[in-house]
This record gives structure tokens, sequence and C-alpha cells, in this order.
């Protein structure tokens, strides 16, 4: 896909790679950009700075009527979506202590927004014949978030889902994406860091620590090539190959980095 002349909505765009998409695709010369957040301000305040014709609407992504709204009055106003980036996520930082609550609200962000926006935004491209989805999924669910359950099994989750998205739409003009990045330096990260979470420390020392500029334009070749997955990191095949091959062998190399880097009983972190 190529970005110039198109209809892209972006969900979570207010800040990190949401916000770094919307001044990407703008350069590359989108009609239009709606950007979506449950931070409306945060939204409106970005769509300002943004060049071209950009909208910014307050939208909880767990709210299905919410999001079947945004599809239904961007289409109206538009005529159609050429580009839906489901791209909310948040992360908990914690493993079998997170609460109910937060496992429902980890899957309710970073899974079902991918299952509304999809049931709300397919039965155009599908009228159509056209149409493209991407779906921010992180290398966590290639790999894993050390330290983050529910981050793990729901990033897992949402590439299983654009998977069957591909597979069930892909012949019908429907092109699919499940963009994985690892470490990127934007909030998510680094309140993670600053919290002392085991995974954000391992996830900042498993590779580099990218912009989210950098994954933007990661996203504008991936969409290009139209390749299911976008891998801004590209250490993250060949860990995603190893995994695959040999299991064990990964594993075992997971506990320990994730050893190396818990605070010892004598560390002042503790």
């Amino acid at each position: 896909m190529d970005i110039d002349g198109k209809v892209v909505v972006i969900t979570g765009a207010a800040g990190g790679i949401g916000a770094a998409m919307a001044h990407r695709f703008a350069a590359e010369g989108a009609a239009t950009l709606v950007l979506a957040d449950l931070d409306g301000d945060a939204a409106a305040e970005l769509a300002g700075r943004v060049a071209g014709d950009t909208t910014a609407v307050a939208v909880d992504v767990t709210d299905e009527g919410q999001v079947a709204e945004l599809v239904a009055e961007t289409e109206a106003r538009h005529g159609r979506i050429d580009l839906f980036c489901a791209n909310a996520g948040i992360t908990s930082g914690e493993g079998l202590e997170a609460s109910a609550e937060t496992w429902a609200r980890t899957w309710a962000v970073n899974v079902l927004s991918h299952v509304y926006s999809a049931r709300a935004v397919l039965p155009g491209m599908l009228e159509r014949g056209a149409g493209y989805l991407l779906h921010t999924c992180s290398a966590a669910g290639l790999l894993t978030a050390v330290g983050d359950a529910p981050y793990a099994v729901t990033k897992h989750a949402a590439v299983s889902f654009a998977e069957w998205l591909s597979i069930t739409y892909g012949a019908k003009g429907v092109k699919v994406s499940a963009l994985c990045p690892q470490g990127v330096d934007t909030p998510m990260l680094q309140d993670g860091l600053a919290a002392g979470h085991i995974g954000a420390k391992v996830t900042a020392a498993g590779g580099a620590v990218l912009s989210a500029e950098s994954v933007a334009g990661s996203v504008v070749e991936g969409l290009a090539a139209e390749r299911f997955l976008i891998l801004p990191h590209p250490e993250v095949q060949k860990y995603y190959l190893h995994r695959a091959s040999d299991t064990d062998r990964w594993l075992a190399g997971m506990r320990g980095l994730a050893a190396s880097l818990e605070p010892r009983e004598d560390s002042p972190e503790t």
C-alpha cells in the first residue's frame, strides 16, 4: 500500500508510535488522518501539529459502540477507510498477582479493540474489495514479555487474530499486517523502566531501543511491501526462528536473561 491519497484511522494516536505514524503518514501524502485516542485533548493537540487534513476524536477502544461510531462517521465524511491502524495498547508489569480487573482491561485494549475495529471496518472494505488493517502487536506477541503475563498473553492473541484475518480475508482484497517492534523509546517503555519492571528491563536489554519515528518508517516500508510481519528490529526474526527451532534452549536463555536483570537482595532497588 502506498499511503499517498489514503484515508487513514489511527487509534492510540496521541503519543508514541501512533503519533509518529500520524506525522509520517502526513509526510507520505495521506489524504485524511483521523486520530483517535482515549485522551481526546491530547489527540486534538497532536492534530493541530500534523500537516494536512487531520481530525481528532476521543474514543475508548474497549467500547465497541464507540469504535463502530468512529468507523461510521469517518466513512460518512470521507467515503471510505483505506487503512485502519489498531494501535492502542497497554502493559501491566504484573505476573500471577495481576487482578482479574487487570487481565480484563489488558484483554479489552490489546485484543478486543482489534476485534471491534475489524467488525466495524471490514464490511466497507469487503464491499470495495480493498482495504488494509495494521495491528500493533509487539515482539512480545512472537516471543514473550518477561514479567508481564497479561501483556505476553494478549499480544500473542493479537498476532493470532491478525493471522486469522489475513487467512480469512486476504483473498478478498483486504491486506493485514502485524507490527511487532521490540524496544521503542515511548512512555510505555520509559514508565516501565522507571517502575523497575523486569519486562521493561529485558526489552531494553534485548536489542536497540528505537525511536517511534524509526518504527513509523518501518511501517511505511512494510505497508509498501505488504508484509504480514513488520519487524522494525531485524533481530526479532532471529529470536523468533530460534524460539521455533529449539524452544527448550530459547526458554533456558530467557530464564537466564530474566535472572540476570532481577534485583539482588543487597541491591539498592530492593
